[in-house]
């Protein structure tokens, strides 16, 4: 827990009206005039809006409504044509949402606390809401007496632009905020270190506590990993890293970017999950004493149901056309559903480390993943790997990208979005773990992506055709 900021319940079962009462006063004290909250759409991108405290006291008592515009446009604000969900032909109506009560955070550069909030249908879950899957996958290893512990490391790049150079620049010539390839420099960091120094300490005081944070290989390259936390709360910290990472850096004069991919000229940005399965006491579950490298049977099958589903999920992880830009063979991410001990080219890494440490690494994931939808997913695989009792294959030793062709076809991973949501679209374990009506919106969502992809010139186009063709 942050030393910048205390966390409160308003649980009304337990708490007395009284306790709001406290906090509200507390409010008023500080001068505090407004509440933030903010609620993560189906490509974690996270849409939100202050309130007065006199709203904030009535959301704590019923829910609030958000137009359900935002499960009908993509990320450029653009209406789907084909959704199912919502639309012209709806009127796009309020969808419920309800504050998360224990999600305090203080941002001090606006003096007012900020929430998370979930979309909700009544007293049911919201059917699209990405932490609501995930939530729900997790209550499934609850009634199996297991619960999961993970922490998300993301690659970023930075830039010495504003959001109105890089869109006079047409996004191209943009200056880095460091020049050339220095992956765990010692020289960048500490003649950058404000700027290190200023992102971990903002991240410890909105409680998304950084383990570390050093250069990665390419100009401006960073690489943060996040402190492992137990069930939703490793996700809700991803998400509002991502975001307020970029605020940080905004307010300091430049600009952040998680694509997975922003130039052909460097290796691409991961989302890399890493995860552990323990049970309700705390005991990790993938550790075993007498395995000479700790590989329990429980953490075998978790592996193999990583192999066998991940590939008919992998839009989820990889949900953007420039997704697959970095899903190439000896660009340091996977191409396949391959797995090793200790192995950075597979997709699937064991990361031996005790009984305190022992765990997976899903190495597929990118950066412009929602980490609601990353977790929900490996998660899924993971359970069904283990009810199922599935074994994997052989680990590979050595360059994984030389010897995954011998993998089975349906452990290949898809080449490009359509074809990774064709295959999300006829996956029963998606169906079965998200619902039918998230899988076929996210589908019908992703697309829409492609088809607006599709339909729209590119540079790489315009130079290589306009005047030789």
């Amino acid at each position: 827990m942050g030393r910048y900021y205390r966390r409160w319940s308003l649980d009304m079962s337990v708490h007395e009206p009284p306790s709001i009462s406290a906090k509200l006063t507390e409010y008023k004290a500080k001068g505090v005039t407004k509440i933030k909250l903010g609620l993560t759409d189906i490509d974690g991108v996270i849409r939100g809006k202050y309130v007065s405290l006199e709203k904030f006291t009535g959301l704590l008592e019923k829910q609030g409504g958000f137009c359900d515009c935002v499960f009908g446009w993509d990320v450029n604000d653009q209406l789907y044509d084909t959704s199912g969900y919502t639309g012209w032909q709806t009127g796009f109506p309020d969808t419920g949402y309800q504050l998360v009560a224990d999600t305090e955070r203080w941002l001090e550069d606006e003096n007012c606390p900020y929430f998370i909030a979930q979309f909700a249908q009544g007293e049911d879950a919201h059917p699209l809401c990405p932490r609501t899957r995930l939530k729900q996958i997790l209550e499934k290893y609850a009634e199996r007496g297991l619960t999961v512990r993970s922490g998300f490391e993301y690659e970023f790049s930075v830039f010495e632009e504003s959001p109105h150079s890089i869109r006079d620049k047409g996004y191209r010539g943009m200056k880095s905020i460091t020049p050339g390839n220095f992956g765990y420099s010692v020289l960048r960091t500490s003649v950058e270190s404000d700027v290190f120094g200023g992102l971990m300490a903002y991240a410890q005081s909105i409680d998304c506590d950084l383990e570390a944070i050093h250069c990665e290989t390419g100009p401006g390259a960073w690489e943060a990993a996040l402190r492992s936390e137990v069930g939703l709360e490793a996700a809700d910290r991803a998400a509002l890293f991502k975001t307020f990472a970029k605020v940080f850096l905004q307010k300091q004069g430049l600009m952040g970017t998680f694509m997975a991919k922003w130039s052909m000229d460097y290796p691409g940005q991961g989302g890399h999950f890493h995860f552990s399965v323990a049970d309700l006491q705390g005991v990790n579950q993938f550790y075993d004493e007498q395995d000479p490298r700790g590989v329990s049977a429980l953490q075998r099958h978790a592996v193999g149901g990583l192999q066998r589903y991940l590939p008919e999920l992998l839009a989820l992880l990889a949900p953007t056309i420039n997704s697959y830009t970095r899903l190439v063979k000896g660009a340091w991410a996977p191409t396949a559903a391959t797995w090793g001990i200790e192995n950075r080219t597979v997709g699937i890494r064991i990361v031996p480390g005790g009984a305190s440490a022992q765990r997976i690494e899903c190495r597929i994931s990118g950066a412009d993943a929602n980490p609601y939808l990353v977790a929900a997913a490996v998660c899924a695989a993971v359970l069904r790997g283990i009810e199922e009792a599935l074994e994997p294959t052989s680990p590979i030793e050595g360059n994984a990208y030389e010897q995954q062709d011998a993998l089975p076809l349906e452990q290949q991973l898809p080449i490009n979005l359509r074809q990774a949501a064709e295959r999300l679209a006829s996956s029963t374990l998606a169906i079965e773990s998200f619902g039918a009506p998230f899988t076929s919106h996210f589908v019908q969502s992703r697309l829409f992506e492609c088809a607006e992809y599709e339909r729209n010139l590119n540079s790489w186009q315009l130079e290589r055709y306009f005047e030789i063709i």
